[in-house]
């Protein structure tokens, strides 16, 4: 079933791909996927968000798989 928060989530995660990464125009579709790949692995991999404590993602998931 449709739930409207499942969107904002989305749109949240575009705005912040569109606004923060996707910065030029790619000419090919193979540029733009590449783009978007790195894009993911930056946000998950090396961006702190400030709503994990100043940790990525990846930090976080990883801490629950291993907890120290």
């Amino acid at each position: 079933g449709y739930d409207c928060y499942q969107n904002a989530l989305a749109e949240r995660v575009n705005g912040i791909l569109k606004n923060e990464f996707l910065l030029y125009e790619c000419n090919t579709i193979s540029e733009l996927k590449q783009l978007i790949d790195e894009s993911v692995y930056v946000y998950n991999h090396v961006r702190p968000h400030l709503s994990l404590n100043m940790r990525t993602p990846a930090e976080v998931h990883d801490s629950y798989l291993c907890p120290a």
